[in-house]
């Protein structure tokens, strides 16, 4: 049985990354001792300095495979694997670090999870996985157990999605031949503070563009949707499906319901920072492949994590938006309180253009 709340022992990896940090600091909040593993590749050490010197913090900057191994027999609670390769750039520009990134430190978890429960006994483990891995199936919304459609592997596009399914293949079998609890977290477009543009990600493009007064570049006609849910509300949900004997073995959709454009998004963005910024339509071939394939519409059926755990998420597109405004700006400027209908800030830095994005949402 797992020790108890206040003294539960957890790993992490990915753990400074975007949703990794918000994982953390929810598990410290709870009692819990917390071992982080990072390569710091997208994570940032800046993401967890709310919490720098924690005394139940401990953090790992190297490979996630050689960190598990370097742990030797450490014993652990809980394993929540959230380290990965993520990213419209990483997956179009790299797809071979996509791929073997994604599947091998994924397999490398599971093996170390098998032994690092008490008593050598397999440890509860987490796998993040995404909503790319139901590929371009046209049904809507996306059930867990539907079927999957990719394009054809000379598409590099394709790549993260079929690495995130074999990562689920893989945390599914180890299930089922050596009885490891493990859970499987789709995430859908998880937005919020802590994430950056840089690798392709929607809203940080779109919020950093406002406040700079820059134009919000949209990929296609805008008219893609997407289903956008603040990382707070996602981290609430993972020790919570873990936790839930019932959920061991089975894959949970991790979003929020009711989708939005991308052209709505941008002019949402630019309205919510009272911001002079215009929206600028861009085709996809001038950032991808000629031929590069997006959805027009990506939504997660709910109704399986809600009847698990009572999932429902709770925060306003609009707040997530505005405390990631506010978030960039105290990064810039200092720790100001600011209102975030206040007028873009001036000293917010312009230099270079905003980068142009499509739909692709964002993982950790």
């Amino acid at each position: 049985m797992p020790a108890p709340s206040a003294s539960r022992r957890v790993l992490v990896t990915g753990g400074c990354g975007f949703i990794g940090s918000h994982l953390v600091e929810l598990l410290l909040a709870g009692g819990d001792r917390v071992t982080v593993i990072d390569n710091l590749s997208t994570g940032r050490a800046d993401n967890l300095k709310g919490v720098a010197g924690h005394a139940n913090l401990r953090i790992r900057t190297g490979d996630c495979a050689d960190e598990l191994a370097a742990l030797g027999g450490e014993v652990f609670d809980e394993v929540y694997h959230l380290a990965a390769a993520v990213g419209v750039k990483l997956v179009v520009q790299s797809p071979i670090e996509c791929i073997e990134t994604n599947v091998h430190q994924t397999s490398a978890a599971l093996r170390f999870a098998l032994r690092a429960g008490p008593g050598g006994t397999p440890a509860p483990t987490l796998i993040a996985s995404s909503s790319e891995v139901y590929g371009k199936s046209e049904r809507t919304p996306f059930a867990e157990d539907d079927d999957v459609v990719y394009g054809p592997t000379s598409k590099a596009r394709w790549s993260y999605a079929a690495s995130k399914a074999i990562d689920e293949y893989l945390a599914l079998a180890h299930h089922r031949q050596h009885a490891l609890p493990v859970v499987i977290a789709r995430f859908f477009n998880t937005v919020g503070p802590r994430q950056v543009g840089d690798y392709g990600m929607v809203l940080p493009s779109f919020v950093r563009a406002a406040l700079c007064g820059q134009k919000l570049r949209v990929f296609g006609d805008g008219k893609q949707s997407r289903c956008f849910c603040d990382v707070r509300d996602v981290v609430w949900a993972l020790p919570r499906l873990l936790r839930t004997p019932a959920c061991a073995g089975r894959v949970f959709n991790v979003g929020a319901a009711g989708g939005i454009t991308i052209g709505e998004l941008a002019r949402l963005v630019i309205k919510t920072l009272a911001s002079t910024s215009e929206v600028e339509l861009v085709a996809y071939d001038q950032a991808y492949d000629a031929g590069f394939e997006d959805l027009r519409k990506r939504e997660p059926d709910l109704a399986r994590i809600a009847g698990a755990i009572g999932f429902a998420p709770r925060i306003t597109l609009e707040q997530t938006i505005a405390d990631l405004a506010r978030q960039m700006q105290q990064d810039q400027i200092g720790p100001e309180s600011m209102h975030p209908s206040q007028p873009v800030n001036p000293s917010f830095p312009r230099t270079g253009a905003a980068p142009a994005h499509g739909a692709w949402g964002s993982q950790r």
